[in-house]
Formats: C-alpha cells, sequence, structure tokens
C-alpha cells in the first residue's frame, strides 16, 4: 500500500466550492443578470458595445456574474458568422497607471517573441501600438478591468471608448466592463471620462442568507456525496456569510473548512462544530495576514489599545493610547510617532476590522471626537503581533492568556514597570 490513498467519503468533487468553479447556473442573481445581459445584448447585434460598470462589495458576485455572461456571450456569438468577438480580460490589483494597463493590452495581442515592456515607451506610442493591435484584431472587443479602482489615473478609460471618435480605430468596436468594490469610483474620474464611459452602471447588494442558502445547495449538490452535512451545517455557513457583509465567498470558504475538517478527522458526517471551528481557523489566517501588513508602529499601537481595552479603560480616545503607545516604543527601542500618524494607524486597524470605533460628540464644549476598542478575539490578536510582545515585553493585562505561551518565558514583565500617567 502506498504512503498516500485516495479518499472519497466526504467529497464528490471539492473543485467545485473552489473560486474558479464556473456552475452551469447562476443563482441569487436574477435581477443583476437581467440588467446585465440586456446591456450585453448590442454585441450579439452587431452594433457598437456598452460600456458597463458593476459595483458591490468584495464576494457579491460580480466577477462570477461577468464570467457567466461572457461564456454564453462567447458560445453564442459564435454562431453569427458576421460576429468576430474578444474577449480580454485583466486583474487591475497591482496596476496603477493607464500607462501599465496599456502596455498590458498590446501584449495581450502579441504572441511571447514580441511583446514590449511595461517600461521605457512613451505613452502616446504605447496606445498607437494599442490601437494598431486592436484594429489587426478586428471585430468587437471587450476590455474587462476587474477591481477597476487600483488604476490611478484615468486615461485609458477616456482613450478606449473614444478611440473610434477619435480616428484611432476603423476596424475594432471596443466595449469597456469595469468591476470596481469602491461605490465612490465614478465619482473620482474625471467628468469628461464620466460622460463618455458609464453608459450602464449596475450595483449589486450584499447578499442575504437566503441567497447564499441557495448559493451553497448548488455548490454542495456537485461537491459533496449525498448525507454528508449535517442539517445545520448549510444555514450556519449561510449566516456567517451574511454577517461578513453578504460575502458569498467567505460562505463557501467556511463550507470548504469545514468539509476539510472532517475529511482530516476521517468523520464520515460534517458538523455544526466542524463549522465553528473552520471559521475560528480561517478568522485567525484573516486576521494574521491583515496585521502582518502593518508597520511596527502599526502593531505597538495594537499592542497599547489591546492592553487598555483588557483593564476596562475601552472605549478609549487616541490621547489616552498615547502615553501607553510611546511607552511600548521606547521598550522596542523606537522613536514614537506624531500624534496624527499615530491616529492614521488607529484608523487603519479599524477598517480591518479589528477595532470598533464610536463617534462622540459632547456639544460645543468637548466637541467631537473617536473612541477606540479591541473588537477581535484576544488570543488571535496575541498570536499575530507575537514579535512585538516578544521585543516591548509581556504587560500584566495579557499575563493570563500566555501562561502556556513561550513567549512567557525570561520576557520582560511590563508590570514591574511605573504605570504610565493617563
Amino acid at each position: 500500500m502506498g504512503l498516500f490513498e485516495r479518499d472519497t467519503e466526504i467529497y464528490r468533487d471539492r473543485d467545485a466550492l473552489r473560486e474558479d468553479y464556473q456552475p452551469e447556473e447562476l443563482v441569487g442573481r436574477d435581477d443583476e443578470l437581467a440588467t446585465y445581459r440586456t446591456a450585453l445584448q448590442p454585441v450579439i447585434n452587431g452594433e457598437q458595445p456598452n460600456n458597463v460598470f458593476l459595483y458591490g462589495k468584495t464576494g457579491v458576485g460580480k466577477t462570477a456574474a461577468t464570467r457567466y455572461l461572457l461564456t454564453h456571450l462567447e458560445a453564442d456569438a459564435a454562431q453569427y458568422d458576421d460576429i468576430n468577438l474578444t474577449v480580454v480580460t485583466m486583474n487591475c490589483d497591482g496596476l496603477t497607471s493607464s500607462y501599465q494597463i496599456a502596455t498590458r493590452l498590446v501584449n495581450e495581442f502579441r504572441d511571447e517573441g514580441s511583446r514590449i515592456s511595461t517600461t521605457g515607451y512613451p505613452r502616446a506610442s504605447v496606445y498607437e501600438m494599442l490601437w494598431t493591435e486592436l484594429d489587426d484584431c478586428g471585430g468587437t472587443v471587450l476590455v474587462v478591468l476587474d477591481e477597476v479602482d487600483h488604476v490611478e489615473d484615468d486615461s485609458i478609460l477616456y482613450q478606449l471608448p473614444r478611440a473610434r471618435a477619435n480616428d484611432n480605430l476603423s476596424e475594432a468596436k471596443i466595449g469597456i466592463i469595469g468591476i470596481s468594490n469602491d461605490f465612490s469610483f465614478r465619482e473620482d474620474l474625471s467628468p469628461k471620462v464620466r460622460s463618455s464611459l458609464c453608459e450602464q452602471e449596475i450595483h449589486f447588494p450584499a447578499y442575504d442568507a437566503s441567497d447564499l442558502q441557495m448559493i451553497l445547495e448548488q455548490r454542495v449538490s456537485v461537491a459533496f456525496h449525498e448525507d454528508v452535512l449535517e442539517p445545520g451545517v448549510i444555514p450556519l455557513c449561510a449566516a456567517y456569510g451574511a454577517k461578513d457583509a453578504g460575502d458569498a465567498r467567505q460562505s463557501i470558504d467556511l463550507l470548504m473548512k469545514a468539509g476539510d475538517l472532517a475529511r482530516d478527522e476521517d468523520t464520515q458526517t460534517v458538523t455544526e462544530d466542524h463549522v465553528e471551528r473552520g471559521r475560528r481557523e480561517l478568522e485567525r489566517g484573516r486576521i494574521k495576514e491583515g496585521i502582518t501588513g502593518l508597520t511596527q508602529h502599526g502593531h505597538l499601537v495594537l499592542y497599547a489599545l489591546l492592553t487598555l481595552d483588557l483593564e476596562g479603560e475601552a472605549p478609549v480616545r487616541s490621547r489616552d493610547v498615547r502615553p501607553r503607545y510611546t511607552r511600548f516604543t521606547e521598550m522596542a527601542d523606537r522613536d514614537p510617532l506624531v500624534p496624527r500618524r499615530m491616529r492614521d494607524h488607529l484608523s487603519e486597524l479599524a477598517m480591518l476590522g479589528i477595532v470598533s470605533v464610536t463617534e462622540r460628540n459632547e456639544g460645543r464644549r468637548g466637541g467631537t471626537y473617536r473612541e477606540y476598542a479591541i473588537d477581535m478575539d484576544v488570543d488571535l490578536l496575541l498570536d499575530a503581533i507575537e514579535d512585538t510582545v516578544r521585543e516591548v515585553g509581556i504587560h500584566q493585562s495579557v499575563k493570563r492568556f500566555l501562561v502556556d505561551d513561550e513567549l512567557d518565558h525570561g520576557d520582560t514583565d511590563l508590570s514591574d514597570f511605573a504605570p504610565e500617567s493617563r
């Protein structure tokens, strides 16, 4: 018998839970799909395509709907001899300029031996190359720009829709499909771009629990064997997804994590306990990833706020966080940031969902200010800032969480120091 054996007790097709899986039918988005389909109809009619922009939070089906409809559009367009449809899809994460988008588009139409570098050309020259490639391609070209809000200038969003009007193109008809998580993206565009670009906008609201349950049931029918899931598993995964901003991806990831735990334990069924434990593991990973991306000063601000929270001082104003933060920077042999920059780190922690913010208004006398509190499991946070705790020392308030932890061996105990004035 080999070292590895195939297990088939839980999953029928685990890949049906992966992000790149394309279901035969998209559920929970009937209204949005109908609007989107209408916006794409000019392609089949052989007309100039519409520009379509999709807005909505992460995990609400924008990319999935685009992939689903464009797959059908390409298949249906192939039935017409007079339609030559080309779809180019590009994720703009990591691309910050129209120049980078334009060079990537040029290379999409070229074979490997004749592609251009992403630097070193005048922008006008890159656009000339792009017009040549598009006209050589001809027909209808749909350019899908996923996460388009990452692009900091809107030149490409002006140039592409107006290419025919400006006599840059004679053979190709261009349509842009922009996908954005940022609802304010349109307002940040220049007026000339807005007027020529946004012909059709489609907003994708967050999924509710019943939508998510339909999505999960569809995936479960493909991914798992019958009767493997306990009755409460799908509703629980859907409820957590609805709580997490209606994110279908998080619900599906949670279901897959629960299935993996059941498989690893060699059990016959996936239970609600697997879901709960899976959620804790996924949350730990997300938090650690988010906190790892912070600077060391972000970690020091978080550690200061965490200790104040554990002492019962939160919600607390930034001015009351500052003395402890300053003390911790001294312990870590760092120079403290100015108050404004320290507040920026508190705001960043709030954006990550690690810290909650409460707005206070004391009227004319006290003015408006913010108070901060920890909004996350203490064990998860301490695990994520382990290096900072080790460098600064163990504050008395966190000792009970580290009794059996390796951090609690030979490190400085901050309770030995005189308390800072606040």
